[in-house]
This record gives structure tokens, sequence and C-alpha cells, in this order.
């Protein structure tokens, strides 16, 4: 017998007993797939969103070095819009404009660093967002998977005790859907963990870029502004 035809012939028996499954270990496998979809659906999204991000941010400051003033920057900036420096930018540069036309300079660096700092807060924020469904595939989904991994354990023993005998063929399914169980919360769990993790890396990486333009952010407002 062929490997490709044994593969098959293992896929349609996975999907016969998945089939024939009751209706708790169904609930359990169903939960299990909506995780899995879930997840992967925002580790793409998260992956493009992040690779956007570190290109633009690229770009962008670029850019903010070689303008000779924040004026050139702020009518470029729209070119990078996928870059979170570009938020920290906005906010930093609409404070440098208001107390200019207050004060004819600028006067209140605390105000500015403050203002950078809630740019670089809500760019945070939008960094993180649906991260926290990661982290709880990643630690949920096992027990989802352990939890379907008894049931079917249970329903291997009373298959056992009706049929009066040890044979496979009574303990078989449920054994089987155990370990089905147990198969879906890892592959649920173990990917969610990986990403998880790498992404929280980019995001701390890009909140060190953030936290850097900040500084060089001021220094060029200082240089351009106060007087």
């Amino acid at each position: 017998m062929s490997p490709a035809f044994s593969a098959l012939l293992l896929q349609v028996s996975i999907w016969n007993l998945i089939r024939g499954a009751g209706p708790v270990p169904m609930v359990v496998l169903g939960c299990l797939l909506l995780f899995s979809i879930f997840s992967w659906a925002i580790i793409f999204s998260k992956w493009n969103a992040f690779r956007q991000a570190r290109t633009g941010n690229v770009r962008f400051l670029r850019a903010f070095r070689k303008a000779n003033a924040l004026q050139q920057v702020a009518l470029a900036s729209e070119q990078f819009a996928q870059a979170p420096l570009v938020a920290v930018f906005d906010f930093g540069y609409e404070e440098v404009e208001r107390q200019v036309k207050r004060n004819g300079g600028l006067r209140n660096l605390p105000a500015l660093e403050r203002s950078l700092q809630l740019g670089v807060s809500e760019e945070l924020a939008k960094l993180e967002r649906n991260m926290n469904w990661l982290a709880t595939t990643a630690s949920v989904t096992p027990f989802i998977g352990l939890f379907g991994t008894v049931w079917g354990i249970i329903d291997a023993f009373q298959a056992l005790g009706l049929s009066g005998s040890v044979s496979l063929r009574a303990v078989g399914p449920g054994i089987a859907h155990a370990l089905v169980a147990t198969a879906m919360g890892l592959a649920a769990a173990i990917p969610a963990a990986i990403f998880y993790n790498h992404f929280g890396h980019v995001i701390r990486e890009i909140a060190a870029r953030m936290d850097d333009f900040s500084l060089e952010f001021l220094n060029a407002a200082e240089r351009g502004f106060e007087g």
C-alpha cells in the first residue's frame, strides 16, 4: 500500500470518526476549531499590520531626518499613514502649533512631552488590539482539549462496561475521540503562543522606536521654535 493511499485512508477514517462523535465531543471540537480560525485570522492580520508599520516607520524616519523644518514633515506625513511614528508626530506637532500660536514660540516643553507620550500610548493600544485573544487561545484551548480527552476516556470506559469484554472495537472510538481532542487543543494553542510571544517582541521594538522618535522630535522642536 502506497504512503499516499495510507494517508488518504487515515484522513477518511478521522473524518468519519469526527462525524460519528457524540454531542459533547462535537461541541468541544467546534469550540477548538473556532478558536483556531479566529487566532489564525488575527495572526495574518497582525503580521501584515506590523510589516506595514515597520516599513512605514523606516520611510517616515528617513524623511523626517532629511527635512529642514517640521512643517515640511507635516505636509508629507500623509504618505506614511501606516507608520505609528506619524501618529506620534501628529500629536507633537499639534501641541507645537498651539504653543506657537499662543505664545509665539515653544514655551512649555513638559506639555509637549506629555502630548508625545499620549501619541505613543495611543499607538501602543492599536498595536496591542486583539493580542488578548491570542493569549486566551494559548492558555485556554489545551484545557478545552483536555476536557474532550477526559470525556473520550469516559466514553471508552462506558463502552467497555456495556460490552462486557476488553476489545479494541469497544474502547477504540472513545480513545480516538480523546486523542483527536488533545491534538486539536494543541494545534490551536501552539501557534497562538508562538505568535503571541513574537508579536509581543515586535510591539516592544516599535514602542522603543516611538520613544526614541519622541526625543528626536523634541530636539527638532527646540531647534525650530524655541526662542
